[in-house]
């Protein structure tokens, strides 16, 4: 079941008496159900109007997207106490504190305090949340705005660049964080330029270019879609490996250094298991072929993603 459902969607902005901009230009789109999916295209590709149109903040010029089967720019009533959202900068007052804030946001949506309580231990705020919105850094406001999404408990997080601001560590934490409510059930819908997080995050990945999807699917697809298949390993003995692989019925080859196995990446464990069945311990073992980013570049005609 498709949670997200665009097609042909069009979007254009009117400037006088100037030709319009057209921000999306026929995209098509399903995101289905469960896990983490990542939304990359460059700035400018339409990643933001089409979040928008999907939180029924823009009305589309033509075409039709449905969010758990509702009409966003007609019926997002139906639907919004299922869905939680980060866009651009949040509505937070800076003289309020970090649990006044989103107590505000739960009152108006009818939820409890435990609520609130929930979402900043699961972001890990709770020790700051007596402090003042105007000590907090960059960093910390994004995990506060995604607190303020998680409030509902909603079957569908729809984020626009969570990460922005984040440290390494912070960033860590997000992505583990995504990926237990995608596992959960949940389905977590994420724009970011951070694309070797989206490798690491994601289930799937669709790529926009110019308004239009270049590439959808499982990121194991995509990037095969671009040459990218099989796993790297690095063995102490290359025959035993092969010999390993070949009676696992696992299709390898050697280039005298490192044994390539002609399986998807998300294979690797079947790959580690039959070698160590018959005793072959890896000292590396890694998806072979391109990186998201290099497919992103390949995909887009464009320079990756500042």
């Amino acid at each position: 079941m498709a949670v997200i459902e665009v097609a042909g969607l069009r979007k254009e902005y009117r400037q006088g008496r100037r030709p319009p901009v057209v921000a999306l230009d026929g995209l098509d789109l399903s995101v289905p159900a469960g896990g983490v999916h990542g939304f990359l295209g460059p700035n400018g590709s339409g990643k933001t109007t089409t979040i928008r149109c999907l939180l029924g903040l823009a009305r589309p010029t033509a075409g039709t997207c449905r969010v758990l089967g509702a009409d966003p720019s007609r019926d997002y009533a139906r639907v919004q106490g299922r869905v939680g959202s980060m866009i651009e900068t949040h509505a937070l007052f800076p003289g309020f504190t970090g649990r006044r804030n989103p107590l505000l946001l739960a009152e108006m949506a009818g939820l409890t305090g435990a609520a609130v309580e929930a979402a900043l231990d699961r972001v890990d705020l709770a020790a700051r949340a007596d402090d003042l919105l105007a000590t907090y850094s960059l960093g910390m406001r994004q995990r506060l705005g995604l607190a303020a999404a998680l409030m509902k408990g909603p079957e569908l997080l729809i984020l626009d660049e969570p990460a922005n601001g984040l440290d390494p560590a912070g960033i860590r934490d997000i992505r583990n964080l995504l990926r237990r409510l995608g596992a959960e059930g949940r389905t977590v819908f994420v724009s970011s330029h951070l694309l070797a997080e989206v490798q690491q995050m994601c289930d799937h990945v669709a790529v926009l270019r110019r308004g239009r999807c270049v590439a959808a699917g499982p990121v194991d697809d995509v990037l095969a879609s671009v040459g990218s298949s099989g796993v790297v390993v690095r063995v102490d003995d290359i025959a035993a490996g092969l010999a390993a692989l070949a009676a696992a019925g696992l299709p390898a080859g050697s280039d005298g250094q490192l044994i390539h196995v002609d399986v998807p990446a998300r294979d690797s464990p079947a790959v580690a298991e039959a070698l160590a069945r018959q005793g072959v311990w890896p000292r590396e073992l890694r998806p072979g072929g391109r990186s998201l980013e290099e497919a992103f570049m390949a995909l887009t005609g464009e320079a990756t993603p500042p």
